[in-house]
């Protein structure tokens, strides 16, 4: 008897089926039988079917005579399901890597429920991933099983039928069947969670719930959209026949029909021309019919609550007419204001253009506007500290500011006071461009701090890479850094490709990348503290996973199974996903020992608190080989990324440690301990003398004294790599520490 039961209906769904298929039986976790429903579908479904049938026993070809719906085809699904859970997935969309072991794990811990609740994200044809906005809901504190009573706030979820695990003998025991009809979810989801003695959640996402340009069910115009009243029928008719549920989830349930059919009414092309006020004058009938006398109704939803008991499409047309009036004015006046407060702000800029610099002032930003932190933000620190009675602002989007510190003023961009710090501050720092309209004044100086060693192509670099260069104005950019009068560079590389790539008149400061001087000046308290912080196990290794963006790719996408790779090298071990900055969502959700840390506002913070590093063309591995711990690298599209993006070196061939290039291979350097070896340590060591030479812990001091206090000599001098204390990792393996020791009295490399 295999532990899931997965079913699949189909229908008309021949160019998404091999994906869905392939996601459940790619899965790591492979208890399981595949039930693949072909519903009489037109296309090619069937045979896309009795192919995977034919080269995997898991899978059970089922096909029907007629088409029967969604609702009827996962019945001939269950019919022929022995496994312990049922688990309901739609042809069109995808499990995600790892989750039936994730599913399978939390039903162990929970006592085996009857039904566990797991999470899903709606995946765009643009690539875009926005994961359940009731996650909370599915929070994992607290006592688990439960019953609906104790946590009602999951009623917010999705009622679907793919996001659950049922216990099958709990299914058959209620004999709870799907009826036929649009719909067919509701009059099954509400009883079961009713119904159930225990009740389990899963905070992760194990549902890619694709959201179809056309083509998708609900989003087609029919009269088969009237049948959600029968479904409805079917929900207060299982009330009725268990009076005990009635007083608890009748007033919920009416609250939520009315809701229901709100949103059907007001979706617009669902409803066919000429039925709308027929749906409403319905909608009106079941408001009257499962009323509850006393129901409260919360003030965001009393509007469409009396649209439907008034059941007048009439009125509904008058109304919505109006609000459509309304919102056209308010567009046409927002956008009236923004165009005359931009046109003030310019005045007011060129006005403050004119008054004097301010010696005493200096504005800092890094990466568009995100919080405090990299180069520009180790260098404000140290120039509050090197020059007393400097006064320093921070420009960064309002949800940033909470990372600036309490003696730093923060501006938001665009602002009044943010165009008078630009106009005003004698010392300009960041490690992108500001605004192109800035104006460089004299007495006014500007210091590109750049935000890493350059392993991939920059600057007039990418003139013949258009992937990579995607329409940037190169003419632009030279006037920007036309406008630097100082660039950091950490190595003699850095400072060949940054002349070379944005050729101007700026002045070089070979001192070292002051972001990096934390890495020599922390110590093994901070180390513990920020691990704790991060929820890391004591004793475990935590390896810190931080891919970079790829030119080709309008998304990221996660080639690694995580979840594979942890079960394989045991419970010691834990991952800290990194996403790179240019992409909103994470790389993956937090789960077990994968632990997302995406929105950390500090990336040196999460160097120390990991053991090693796996990357792939990050230049991420520039910085944290000052920390002289472990790194492996990933890079397991390098045909396509040097093709797309184009490279200064291959570092396959001049790597700061192990390489891997494929899953298996970077499993194995972890599982053999090799990623901590001396082979390891020999090549990090050679990659450190490259690229590491002035990066000591006082690179902030020295350009701060050359840059503010004018110092041209007596600069602290550079302590050598031999000489140097990076913070140590909080867990090393013994033969790791035997290979760093013995490799610190080695010969030169």
């Amino acid at each position: 008897m295999p532990r899931f039961s997965v079913i699949v209906p189909a229908y008309k769904v021949q160019a998404y089926l091999h994906a869905c298929l392939e996601s459940v039986l790619e899965q790591s976790f492979t208890d399981l039988e595949l039930i693949a429903v072909d519903d009489c579908s037109p296309d090619a479904s069937g045979a896309i079917i009795d192919e995977f049938a034919a080269r995997d026993p898991r899978v059970q070809a089922v096909h029907l005579t007629e088409n029967v719906g969604l609702g009827r085809a996962r019945n001939a699904g269950m019919e022929r399901a022995t496994g312990d859970y049922l688990i309901f997935l739609d042809s069109d969309d995808t499990l995600t890597p790892g989750s039936l072991h994730a599913i399978s794990d939390r039903l162990k811990e929970t006592d085996e429920p009857d039904v566990l609740i797991y999470d899903y994200a709606r995946t765009y044809w643009s690539g875009e991933e926005v994961r359940n906005q009731f996650a909370a809901q599915l929070a994992e504190d607290g006592e688990a099983p439960f019953a609906l009573t104790d946590r009602p706030g999951l009623l917010k979820v999705l009622m679907v039928a793919w996001n659950k695990a049922h216990r099958r003998d709990f299914i058959e025991r209620t004999g709870f069947t799907f009826p036929p009809g649009y719909y067919e979810d509701t009059p099954w989801t509400y009883p079961i969670l009713m119904a159930a003695d225990t009740i389990s959640t899963l905070d992760r996402v194990c549902v890619h719930y694709r959201q179809r340009r056309q083509g998708n069910i609900l989003g087609t115009t029919s009269r088969k959209h009237f049948e959600i009243f029968d479904q409805y029928d079917r929900v207060f008719a299982f009330l009725d026949a268990h009076p005990e549920l009635s007083a608890a989830w009748r007033a919920v349930l009416f609250r939520r029909m009315v809701d229901h059919l709100s949103t059907v009414f007001t979706k617009r092309g669902r409803l066919p021309r000429g039925s709308r006020a027929e749906f409403l004058r319905k909608a009106r009938a079941h408001y009257r019919r499962y009323r509850v006398t006393g129901a409260r109704v919360p003030a965001r939803t009393r509007l469409r609550h009396g649209l439907v008991r008034l059941g007048s499409h009439r009125t509904y047309r008058g109304l919505w007419a109006a609000l459509r009036l309304r919102a056209r004015a308010r567009r046409y006046a927002a956008t009236a204001r923004r165009r005359s407060r931009g046109a003030l702000l310019q005045l007011h800029y060129r006005v403050q253009l004119r008054l004097p610099v301010r010696d005493h002032c200096a504005v800092f930003s890094s990466y568009w506007g995100r919080g405090y932190g990299c180069n520009p933000g180790a260098l404000e620190a140290a120039m509050r500290e090197h020059v007393p009675g400097i006064r320093t602002a921070w420009i960064a989007e309002p949800r940033h500011h909470h990372t600036i510190p309490a003696g730093t003023r923060r501006l938001r961009p665009g602002t009044a006071a943010y165009w008078t710090a630009l106009a005003r501050s004698k010392y300009l720092v960041n490690n992108v461009n500001f605004d192109r309209r800035l104006v460089k004044r004299p007495g006014q100086v500007l210091v590109q701090t750049q935000h890493g060693t350059p392993l991939k192509y920059m600057g007039l670099d990418l003139q013949d890479r258009p992937a990579a260069a995607r329409g940037t104005d190169f003419a632009t950019l030279m006037k920007n850094a036309d406008k630097w009068d100082y660039v950091l560079s950490a190595n003699r590389h850095s400072t060949l490709v940054w002349e070379r790539v944005f050729p101007a008149g700026y002045t070089t400061l070979e001192y070292g990348y002051p972001r990096n001087d934390r890495f020599q000046q922390a110590t093994s308290a901070e180390v513990a503290r920020l691990r704790e912080t991060l929820g890391i196990p004591h004793g475990a290794v935590a390896v810190l996973y931080a891919p970079t963006h790829r030119d080709y790719r309008r998304t990221q996408r996660l080639t690694l199974d995580l979840e594979r790779m942890l079960h394989t090298l045991g419970p010691r071990f834990v991952v800290l996903t990194r996403a790179h900055h240019f992409y909103d969502a994470p790389l993956k959700e937090s789960s077990g020992r994968v632990i997302d840390v995406s929105d950390h506002p500090n990336i040196e913070s999460l160097c120390l608190a990991s053991d090693a590093l796996v990357t792939d063309y990050s230049s991420l591995m520039f910085d944290y080989a000052n920390l002289d711990r472990p790194i492996v690298l990933y890079p397991d599209d390098w045909e396509a990324y040097e093709a797309a993006r184009g490279t200064y070196f291959d570092v396959r061939e001049f790597p700061p440690g192990a390489v891997a290039r494929s899953e298996d291979e970077l499993t194995d350097i972890f599982a053999t301990g090799h990623w901590a070896g001396s082979r390891s340590a020999q090549l990090r060591r050679a990659f450190r003398e490259r690229f590491c030479a002035y990066d000591d812990g006082r690179a902030a001091e020295r350009v701060v004294r050359r840059v503010v206090l004018g110092e041209q000599g007596g600069l602290p001098s550079v302590v050598p790599l031999e000489e140097r204390h990076p913070a140590p990792a909080a867990a090393v393996p013994r033969q790791g520490r035997a290979a760093l020791s013995g490799l610190q009295h080695s010969p030169h490399l």
